[in-house]
């Protein structure tokens, strides 16, 4: 699946003129990223250009309706047949984003197109909402019949694809002494410190003790022991990340593509991609975002109730209410933490430009966090699955 993926990240969509639409993308932030995450799909502009993009943002949408619209909530408290039906909205849902984005995108780079038709516009716009389809199905069989997220996993492949291009682009740099080697041991020992830290940050956790009492239940006691409740230091995962950039790089894109006139000129100057208010005004949002998401995926007052429905309590707390405001006052401690570290992350990039004076290669926070954290859990599922089969670990 994942060479299929490859092998499409190649095959360009008809009609377009390819060194036309280098020229234009070549100012473009935004996608930059689209670039990497879709493993140099999008500068192919091939048939996977739009990446997996769409589903994601699909799958971040259904979580938000589920919290506000009380069917969708009902149907996921209905357990497997539930979800399921919410996957299923979710994937008409993602045809129907992938197309509509596909059509603006089209719209942008009309430029680029051979013959600018509404007939092309329609081929363009149905061949990159089929690649986007195509990926959900191939991310959805590697869940289901593979080891690891599928998605997740497409993302993985996506970026990794694009680490020899950057092994490649230094070593030009050194060729032409634009750098030295101290430049490429400092941009080495950054990357190791930084994915240090983000295995650090997402394996951290706070544990808080639960204590469950006994219950007589006919002739057998049932309860008396001792657990905990894990709570991430990271429980928003890469989402504040996404939702940050996505604010921000789209009035960006509006002032490169309205360029030329005083308004975005001045947009550009003083709030464009390492400006000093960029930066503060990122920050900020991904701190902002960290709380909302973990609010939205974690309810105190739910974890409580089922606590006390149980028949447990946490030692020196009350059961019900106190418990729900300890484990919120708990949670605003430890995101504030991890909502720090994310936005650090995310502004990882110009600090790395600063120190290491290697330009134009991609050191993004961002991409690194997808990789440490998918593959951190896909060797997890793979341990899981050996000591499933043999009793014996992936790592002895």
């Amino acid at each position: 699946m994942l060479f299929v993926f490859r092998i499409g990240a190649h095959i360009p969509v008809p009609g377009i003129d390819i060194k036309v639409f280098n020229d234009l993308i070549a100012s473009g932030i935004i996608f930059g990223f689209f670039d990497v995450i879709s493993g140099g799909a999008f500068k192919n502009f091939a048939v996977f250009a739009m990446s997996i993009t769409p589903y994601i943002n699909a799958s971040i949408i259904m979580q938000l309706l589920t919290i506000v619209i009380p069917q969708l909530e009902r149907l996921a408290k209905e357990g497997e047949e539930g979800r399921k039906k919410i996957a299923q909205y979710t994937r008409y849902f993602t045809v129907v984003l992938a197309f509509i984005q596909a059509i603006g995108m089209s719209v942008a780079l009309r430029q680029a197109f051979v013959k600018p038709t509404i007939e092309q516009y329609l081929i363009v716009a149905l061949t990159l909402t089929a690649g986007t389809t195509l990926l959900m199905w191939i991310g959805e069989q590697i869940t289901e019949k593979g080891i690891g997220n599928g998605i997740s996993l497409l993302i993985f492949a996506g970026i990794v694809s694009r680490v020899p291009a950057g092994f490649y682009q230094v070593t030009e740099y050194f060729q032409a002494e634009t750098i030295n080697i101290l430049n490429i041991l400092t941009m080495a020992v950054i990357g190791v410190l930084v994915i240090a830290g983000i295995v650090l940050v997402n394996e951290g956790q706070r544990r808080i003790p639960v204590q469950y009492a006994k219950r007589v239940v006919g002739r057998k006691v049932y309860g008396g022991q001792s657990t905990h409740i894990p709570l991430r230091v990271n429980q928003a995962g890469v989402i504040p990340l996404i939702f940050a950039s996505s604010i921000l790089m789209f009035p960006q894109q509006l002032a490169t593509w309205f360029s030329g006139n005083n308004a975005s000129n001045w947009f550009t100057t003083y709030f464009g991609w390492g400006t000093a208010a960029h930066t503060i005004v990122y920050a900020l949002l991904i701190i902002g975002f960290t709380y909302f998401y973990t609010a939205v995926i974690m309810n105190p007052v739910d974890v409580a109730d089922n606590i006390k429905k149980y028949g447990g309590f946490i030692p020196g707390i009350r059961p019900g209410r106190p418990t729900a405001e300890f484990i919120s006052r708990v949670m605003s401690r430890i995101t504030l933490a991890g909502a720090i570290f994310l936005a650090l992350i995310a502004i990882l990039p110009g600090f790395v430009l600063l120190a290491t004076r290697i330009p134009n290669v991609y050191f993004g926070g961002t991409a690194l966090l997808i990789v440490v954290g998918v593959a951190l859990d896909t060797m997890k599922q793979v341990e899981a699955n050996l000591l499933m089969r043999s009793y014996q670990g992936f790592i002895k």
